[in-house]
């Protein structure tokens, strides 16, 4: 979830989603960025509307089941992340407080 988090902290301040600009905010929060992860993450959203996105998914909690394209790939994009993140605990690595945060 942090790479997740970190694009869009980068989304939320106007700036591009960018494997340099994740790399950033992840070192700058002491984190350790995997770059296959962050690739990963990059390429899934650079087709995504995320305004979209967030407006369709604040719209789901109050509609009928059912999720617009841009949802789906918000939510295959974190399911994505999740089983990355699943994997490297599965490793054994140890990461600190960050394991905390996701």
């Amino acid at each position: 979830m942090q790479y997740l988090h970190a694009a869009m902290v980068l989304h939320s301040t106007g700036k591009e989603i960018s494997e340099k600009g994740i790399e950033a905010i992840i070192k700058a929060a002491g984190g350790k960025p995997d770059e296959s992860k962050i690739k990963t993450l990059v390429a899934s959203l650079s087709s995504i509307d995320i305004d979209e996105a967030i407006k369709g998914a604040s719209l789901m909690t109050a509609a009928v089941p059912g999720t617009s394209e841009a949802t789906k790939d918000v939510k295959a994009a974190a399911a994505a992340e999740k089983v990355e993140e699943e994997k490297d605990e599965e490793e054994g690595d140890d990461l600190g407080l960050s394991s905390l945060f996701g």
